[in-house]
């Protein structure tokens, strides 16, 4: 795909990325194949995944697998899941240690590009605030989380699976108990 050797090429935010205070440089990550039949929409790769080049290569990757039913080697099948955050780039941290947000750069530029080069996506996952408000245009994460019935089975908002959400998913069980195990059901269908 010609286009992901030009997104994996981009530098738009160099001098943005050189002025954080990781000061690092880009290193677009994203997986992405026509043939991808569940897209999963997160926010943008943090400071391990930047490391390594593959997307959810840390502990909230191990949630979102737990939460999807998949082992590692089905979920980094890129020829039926395609993942695609909404900057490709870890952003980088501010001097306290706090993830920047995604810059909306990167959607402006690649998002529509890249989304037209995927005709057979059945099912997408809006991983955190940001695929959220950019996909549905909603509110709180909580809000649109609460009311993933209206989106499902084509989409299922999910919170951030970072370990900074352990108290958002002990306050609201029914994710679990309730969105898990329906997402779960329906991925299944999706990739038999």
């Amino acid at each position: 795909m010609d286009l992901l050797d030009d997104i994996a090429s981009c530098r738009l935010c160099t001098a943005r990325f050189e002025a954080t205070h990781t000061g690092h440089q880009p290193r677009p990550v994203v997986r992405a194949e026509a043939s991808a039949r569940i897209l999963i929409a997160g926010q943008a790769p943090g400071a391990r995944v930047h490391a390594s080049g593959l997307p959810f290569d840390d502990p909230s990757g191990d949630r979102l697998r737990n939460w999807m039913g998949l082992t590692r080697d089905q979920f980094y099948d890129a020829s039926r899941i395609a993942i695609v955050p909404m900057a490709f780039c870890f952003p980088g941290t501010t001097a306290k240690g706090a993830d920047l947000p995604p810059p909306p750069l990167c959607a402006r530029t690649w998002r529509a590009q890249v989304l037209d080069t995927l005709p057979n996506i059945q099912l997408t996952l809006l991983v955190g605030g940001y695929a959220q408000k950019w996909h549905l245009k909603s509110g709180s994460v909580t809000d649109t989380v609460a009311a993933w019935r209206t989106h499902a089975p084509s989409v299922y908002p999910l919170p951030h699976p970072s370990w900074r959400n352990t108290a958002w998913l002990k306050r609201h069980p029914w994710f679990e108990a309730d969105l898990v195990p329906h997402l779960r059901r329906h991925l299944a269908e999706v990739l038999a």
